[in-house]
């Protein structure tokens, strides 16, 4: 019998936090948490519930368990990732918190300029398509994305024919955002069957925002009991080996303002970067049954009911 069973099924009393920077965090070269009293607030709610997750895991006979944190970038991941991580040290288990931020098949810049390509070149296919293109759409269209204004859907009764190039690309990123032509599924599912496994170490991948920041480093994972990943994309089916999916719901405008607030990418608030978060939403929305926990933006658990009718409200 697994010996933390026991200690996972004992009354959680809430550790104090004494000091955040001390908290752990993840891999991702750079990234900082940002911790607030409401995601304090909301791990009383949710590490009840991830004992009672990781107590079944253990009692099916695994040594090992693979935690996803998933939801958009103003979800609070990070945070509670670290927040989650603080708990499981302070029960005595072993914990590595693992950001899903390094396994993209391109470095940020690469990827944005990749998710832009395809945008435009599916809005144009779908221009052609209509029997919509022409020289003087061709014209129009190349002084809006000079001035990047052709995914704003604000221009539609300008351009009558910008609503059938933006539905054309949208549909075109919706085959790429979040799938294996963008993310490297296959190297982290990998690594988590290595670590469910009890493979000693694993070699990490990291990456920055540069084509020389790539780098592996090697992990001691021999005393950790629990791996922590906290990603967008962990809760999505083409990824292996995670135990417990955990949703950390949020709305667009909310990702949006914590972008804003973190202020870590160029453009935050264009109309293209609206399009991908809405579609990422939309991704997200659609992978959410596989979750065993759902965490409400109101720091409330939701079956999958109440989370689909809170969504459609």
């Amino acid at each position: 019998m697994n010996k933390w069973i026991e200690t996972l099924e004992a009354p959680w009393t809430p550790f104090p936090i004494e000091d955040p920077n001390a908290l752990p965090h993840g891999d991702m070269p750079g990234d900082k948490i940002q911790i607030c009293q409401q995601q304090v607030e909301k791990l009383a709610v949710l590490f009840p519930a991830l004992e009672k997750e990781l107590a079944k895991t253990f009692r099916a006979g695994g040594n090992k368990a693979v935690v996803a944190l998933c939801g958009g970038s103003g979800s609070g991941k990070s945070g509670m990732a670290a927040l989650l991580g603080h708990c499981l040290r302070q029960l005595g288990m072993g914990v590595y918190i693992l950001s899903g931020d390094n396994y993209p098949r391109r470095i940020p810049c690469q990827n944005d300029a990749e998710r832009l390509r395809i945008f435009r070149c599916s809005g144009i296919r779908g221009l052609l398509t209509a029997g919509l293109y022409s020289e003087t759409v061709r014209t129009e269209l190349e002084a809006l994305q000079t001035a990047e204004q052709d995914a704003d859907p604000a221009l539609r009764g300008q351009y009558p024919w910008l609503a059938v190039y933006q539905n054309a690309g949208a549909d075109g990123l919706t085959g790429y955002l979040g799938t294996p032509q963008e993310q490297d599924f296959d190297e982290l599912s990998r690594i988590l069957g290595q670590f469910k496994n009890g493979q000693p170490t694993l070699w990490l991948k990291r990456m920055g925002r540069t084509e020389t920041a790539l780098w592996y480093e090697e992990v001691d994972v021999s005393e950790t009991q629990v791996l922590i990943v906290e990603w967008t994309h962990s809760n999505n089916s083409c990824l292996q080996g995670v135990d417990i999916p955990i949703l950390l719901n949020s709305t667009p405008q909310e990702t949006l303002e914590y972008r804003r607030s973190r202020n870590r990418d160029g453009g935050v608030d264009s109309p293209f970067v609206s399009m991908v978060l809405e579609i990422e939403q939309r991704l997200l929305d659609s992978q959410a049954h596989r979750a065993k926990i759902i965490l409400s933006k109101q720091g409330e658990l939701l079956d999958y009911r109440q989370y689909r009718k809170l969504m459609a409200e």
